[in-house]
């Protein structure tokens, strides 16, 4: 991945993930975020013994998305994942859904947090405790 490029995951729409209206049902969009998510954290190292043996687990606490074009099944779509880290106990996973002819088809917003798993609290400075558990954060960011 260049410094510009973020991470992709390309997802196929199944039949059996349509509403009635023959669309891609509205959950499904969040589960292709997760799948993004995932993904790139596996990559990354975000699952590994690390996180196990330092006790950490990153956690969802926020996912907002808003809807653009419709996806029916036979649609393949490429999932986006791009992390973004501030100042606080929080960082970003952001996803776009793009059509393979780069309509793009949703936007989501998800906050996470790094918790504690003796704790059950989050924990301060999330990117430095990853640092410290031998994530690949060139991986994680993109760079």
């Amino acid at each position: 991945m260049t410094e510009h490029e973020s991470f992709k995951v390309r997802i196929k729409v199944r039949h059996y993930e349509l509403d009635t209206l023959g669309h891609l049902n509205h959950a499904v969009y969040h589960s292709y975020g997760e799948v993004a998510r995932l993904e790139l954290m596996e990559k990354a190292g975000v699952l590994s013994a690390g996180m196990r043996e330092a006790k950490l687990a990153a956690v969802l606490l926020e996912s907002h998305i808003i809807f653009r074009r419709e996806l029916r099944a036979g649609d393949s779509v490429d999932v986006s994942c791009e992390v973004k880290f501030g100042s606080g106990k929080t960082f970003h996973m952001d996803s776009n859904i793009h059509k393979v002819d780069g309509t793009l088809a949703a936007e989501i917003t998800c906050t996470l947090g790094l918790m504690d798993l003796d704790r059950r609290k989050l924990v301060d400075d999330p990117r430095g405790r990853m640092e410290q558990a031998g994530i690949d954060m060139d991986v994680l960011l993109g760079g």
